[in-house]
């Protein structure tokens, strides 16, 4: 009896483990505690100047880049999750409810839930996606200016005193592009090739499902096993 008795509380515990280490990807800020999101690289990329690896915990207010040829995305739970393409560079800041980016060089992709905004700030201007649905947008000045390429959700090109409305399946510009500049634009058939805000809500789904399953096997022997490293990254003071 004694021995089932420590077998439930075990199992419990592990469930609890697994279940946090699902839902709580984004850690929201409380006192002295930064928002943080998870870290996926392919190539050479930094955060804040340092060189970072997958895996590694990325804090809100940090800045990412990455080199030629390279990219990163940063998962951010229950918010959605952020891309920067090759060449890139941004800030990326979020909260509960929020995403926010200033983007300085490059391309980067935003994906959101429903119930979370998000906004990339550029010289030229805004690019604004709104709460009330998921979204799923591109921002792109390799070329000198701004340029919004929407692939669903309501987004927004600000700029200029402004406002352009960028539905999915089409781009809208802002600024004057960069004499010279040598560069691939986006076009209003640009093909993102991305999870969708909606696909990426499946995909959590299909986490915790995949979680549940686990779960029940496991109750068949009683044994969990973790294994795994992080690496944590910290932002500039």
């Amino acid at each position: 009896m004694i021995s089932r008795t420590w077998s439930r509380k075990s199992i419990a515990f592990s469930v609890a483990v697994a279940v946090l280490s699902v839902y709580s990807m984004v850690a929201l800020a409380t006192p002295g505690q930064k928002a943080s999101g998870e870290l996926s690289v392919s190539g050479q990329v930094t955060v804040n100047g340092q060189a970072a690896i997958s895996g590694a915990t990325v804090f809100s207010d940090s800045v990412i880049a990455t080199a030629a040829n390279s990219s990163a995305t940063i998962s951010l739970g229950k918010l959605g999750r952020v891309e920067l393409l090759p060449n890139s560079s941004a800030k990326l800041s979020f909260s509960e409810g929020n995403i926010s980016a200033s983007l300085d060089a490059g391309r980067i992709q935003i994906s959101t839930l429903s119930g979370v905004s998000a906004i990339v700030t550029t010289k030229d201007g805004n690019a604004v996606a709104d709460a009330h649905q998921a979204a799923t947008f591109m921002v792109d000045v390799e070329c000198g200016n701004t340029i919004v390429a929407s692939q669903g959700g309501s987004v927004e090109l600000r700029a200029g005193g402004s406002t352009k409305a960028v539905a999915a399946g089409t781009s809208e510009s802002a600024g004057t592009p960069q004499p010279g500049t040598r560069c691939t634009r986006l076009t209003k058939t640009e093909t993102f090739g991305h999870l969708s805000g909606g696909a990426l809500l499946a995909l959590l789904a299909a986490a915790g499902g995949a979680i549940a399953a686990a779960i029940i096997a496991t109750t068949h022997n009683n044994n969990l096993n973790f294994g795994g490293s992080v690496t944590v990254v910290s932002p500039t003071r």
